[in-house]
């Protein structure tokens, strides 16, 4: 169907080629036609011209200045029967005794002579240097009876009878239609020909254009190894070279950022590694430092707190940024289990005592099957956020429903009371590290927690959204397959990482 369409290039080509031809074989049969009509009208009306002029002076000549009836009936069959086989008209306009027309053949009398051509014939001119003759011979083409003629009159000089010819053309007309046949059928198969021809020349040089094509979407789909086989030294050959040396410089550089994107996230995933085992002995610190702050000096308590709180904060960072590596990396999976949706974000909201600060819109038995780990990263990390930045009460309602495509699909809103996020802001809001105001660099969590949670709807299929409602405040809206079993398959072990806390995923993504 494609090479149908009027927009493909193969189809324009044949267009062009077939109209080029249909013009040029029109134009040429044309002209031939009208040469040939010319010829043939000429040729046949200049001999039976010549010849009428000629057997009028002969027969009609030779009359009687009052010729009888009879006479002029001779003289008309007489005339009538040369080679040109023509019919025959004789009249005289002296007014013999009786009047009569004579005519060669009852079927063509005085009356089929055009009006016109009778008063010209008639007409008496004066004789000077430049009209040596007072009567002339006119002729005229007519169709009489839905045949077509040439109808020729003159009168004879000195007082004789005035003639008339009808000579039919209908062989004539016969043979110019069989010619007007002949040149439609040559043009038909121009045409035809042509189109043949387009369609050879469009496959000659289309197919070289289609395997580039073929080759480039192979390349955009990361085949970066493709190539093409050149042949030959025209404009396409020096196009498929020109492809190659860029397919070929594409996956040298390609190979390079490659290599060094795993160096970054081996660098990452091995320096988060490497803090994990000092931060787990400053952290053991920092708890015990926690519990003797009510006893230690009023000078040194606030930085013990300090200390405490920084450990955290980086001990959280730590955490996040090795389920970074991980989704970059390609090896976050499912560990997937059939979740009753409003048990799992009650607990979510139980574990980190956020009852009375959340009201839940939720149907006890809206089954999902999910990874609950990881539905509990998303959650903490949306409603986190909107108690953070929004203030209470935050709103979480379930809701389940159909995809455009038919599938079931299960639908968390998290709305807060808040002031909403900066339009500017909502396109960043699941940036990484991103912050709104560049003068407030810092904040308590590590940036990265609305973008876990986005790679977390990912992974199952899903997605988020963020928006401001009408009536106010931030509107987070996680949309996810009730069925991710299609996604991944049943894992009975770990995923291949470390498990990351529910509390650790807590992080704000953006201030607003």
């Amino acid at each position: 169907m494609e090479a149908l369409r009027l927009t493909s290039l193969r189809m324009r080509l044949v267009v062009v080629f077939a109209l080029v031809a249909l013009i040029a074989a029109t134009a040429a049969s044309g002209i031939a036609y009208w040469l040939n009509r010319d010829a043939v009208l000429t040729r046949t009306q200049d001999a039976a011209l010549d010849d009428f002029h000629e057997s009028l002076g002969d027969h009609a000549g030779s009359l009687a200045k009052r010729p009888t009836c009879d006479a002029l009936r001779g003289a008309a069959d007489a005339m009538a029967t040369t080679t040109q086989r023509y019919e025959v008209v004789l009249t005289d306009p002296q007014g013999g005794s009786p009047a009569c027309d004579a005519v060669s053949d009852p079927d063509f009398t005085l009356a089929d002579v055009p009006r016109e051509l009778r008063a010209a014939v008639n007409e008496k001119r004066p004789v000077d240097a430049s009209n040596p003759a007072p009567y002339h011979l006119y002729w005229q083409r007519i169709t009489l009876r839905g045949e077509p003629y040439l109808v020729a009159g003159a009168t004879v000089i000195g007082g004789g009878p005035t003639g008339y010819m009808f000579k039919s053309l209908a062989p004539e007309r016969d043979d110019l239609n069989s010619l007007a046949w002949s040149l439609g059928i040559a043009t038909a198969l121009a045409l035809i020909g042509s189109a043949l021809l387009a369609q050879a020349a469009a496959t000659t040089v289309l197919r070289p254009v289609q395997r580039l094509g073929d080759a480039a979407r192979r390349l955009g789909e990361g085949k970066l190894d493709t190539r093409l086989q050149v042949s030959g030294t025209d404009e396409l050959a020096e196009l498929s070279r020109t492809f190659n040396g860029a397919a070929e410089a594409l996956e040298k550089r390609v190979a390079e950022l490659s290599a060094r994107e795993e160096s970054s996230r081996r660098f990452v995933a091995d320096m988060s590694h490497e803090l994990r085992t000092p931060l787990t002995a400053i952290t053991a610190v920092t708890e015990v430092l926690e519990d003797e702050v009510d006893s230690l000096d009023p000078m040194i308590a606030p930085a013990v707190r300090l200390v405490v709180g920084e450990t955290r904060r980086l001990n959280d960072l730590v955490e996040n940024l090795m389920e970074v590596t991980r989704f970059d990396a390609g090896t976050a999976k499912l560990v997937l289990d059939d979740v009753d949706v409003a048990d799992q974000v009650t607990a979510c909201i139980d574990a980190r005592a956020w009852l009375d600060a959340v009201e839940l819109d939720a149907d006890r038995g809206i089954m999902a099957r999910l990874d609950p780990r990881r539905l509990d990263v998303i959650l903490a990390n949306l409603i986190g956020n909107a108690l953070k930045h929004g203030g209470s009460p935050v709103r979480v309602s379930v809701r389940t429903g159909k995809t455009a495509t038919g599938e079931d699909e299960l639908t968390i809103r998290v709305a807060d009371r808040g002031p909403g996020v900066p339009e500017e802001v909502l396109p960043h809001v699941f940036d990484r590290f991103y912050k709104a105001s560049a003068s407030r660099p810092r904040s308590e969590g590590s940036g990265l927690g609305l973008s876990i949670a986005l790679e977390n709807a990912h992974i199952h299929g899903g997605e988020i959204t963020a928006e401001n409602a009408p009536e106010g405040g931030a509107v987070f809206t996680l949309r996810l397959p009730r069925g991710a079993s299609r996604l991944a398959p049943d894992r009975d072990g770990d995923d291949g990482g470390t498990d990351v806390d529910a509390d650790t995923g807590t992080d704000e993504e953006s201030e607003r």
